[in-house]
């Protein structure tokens, strides 16, 4: 049982991960691409992997029956991949029995940089609520990571780290650091439709890539699911009860917080037992 309140970090970058890797449980969070589409591969009850270079998702898809290679590096689909780093495309697909290999420039690069830690989940705007809610009173340090692209904090990463860190300060968890602060102060309550000034969607745009900013803009806490990373591969978890999101106590406006989990359960924190 926790003493005491726990605490929850927000970061960026794949090289940030070895910071927290000792001694947090660490969410991963890639909004475009890479998150995104393994959560949505993995939603639909594909296996899924996630693969820190090309020659290692080549070497992960030989050790796979008909895998799927999908990715890419530096905006590019490597040659002799399926497809690109797409979750409309792999949500578009019937072959969930194939597995999925997947390379991005840089959300696999955190996941991969994450390894080795207390327990590595991934997150997107799909699944940000559950994913929050089952680190509440599980985990008493969080490390919240953007995967960040070219040195920059993406506005939807930002948005997505404020959404999960804003849930644990209600849960009774306190920011570690003025910068976590500064996070979730200014997006806590931001649309997901505020990442439209990002970088990622001006790329998307010009790569006539739109099918994937509609995507990911129509798909917000529409998944009850968590899933951890078991030696790379994304493995759907339980949620506890209090995990499962309730429909009709949903806000109208998408993205917004639920009320405060402590008012849910006002254990949650001090008296949660750590698994």
């Amino acid at each position: 049982m926790y003493s005491r309140a726990g605490s929850v970090v927000i970061d960026f970058l794949p090289q940030s991960a070895e910071r927290y890797r000792a001694s947090h449980a660490i969410v991963a969070i890639d909004v475009i691409r890479a998150t995104t589409t393994l959560c949505t591969a993995a939603a639909a009850g594909r296996r899924c992997y996630a693969a820190a270079s090309v020659d290692a998702a080549l070497a992960r898809a030989a050790q796979l029956e008909a895998p799927l290679l999908a990715g890419e590096v530096g905006g590019n689909m490597p040659s002799g991949f399926d497809l690109t780093n797409s979750p409309a495309a792999m949500a578009a697909r019937g072959d969930i029995e194939r597995p999925m290999v997947l390379v991005s420039s840089s959300g696999t690069q955190l996941i991969h940089n994450a390894r080795g830690c207390e327990a590595l989940y991934i997150a997107c705007f799909r699944n940000w609520r559950a994913v929050a809610r089952h680190l509440a009173g599980r985990h008493r340090s969080v490390a919240v990571l953007g995967a960040g692209t070219r040195g920059e904090f993406r506005e939807e990463d930002q948005i997505c780290c404020a959404w999960i860190a804003a849930l644990l300060l209600d849960a009774g968890y306190r920011a570690a650091n003025g910068a976590t602060r500064e996070v979730i102060a200014r997006w806590r309550d931001a649309r997901a439709e505020a990442c439209r000034a990002s970088n990622s969607v001006a790329y998307l745009i010009r790569s006539a890539q739109l099918e994937d900013l509609d995507f990911v803009l129509s798909h917000v806490d529409d998944l009850d699911a968590v899933f951890a990373l078991d030696n790379d591969e994304a493995v759907r978890i339980p949620c506890s009860p209090f995990a499962r999101s309730n429909p009709a106590q949903r806000r109208s406006r998408v993205g917004a917080p639920w009320p405060a989990a402590r008012e849910a359960n006002p254990h949650i924190v001090q008296e949660a037992v750590v698994p």
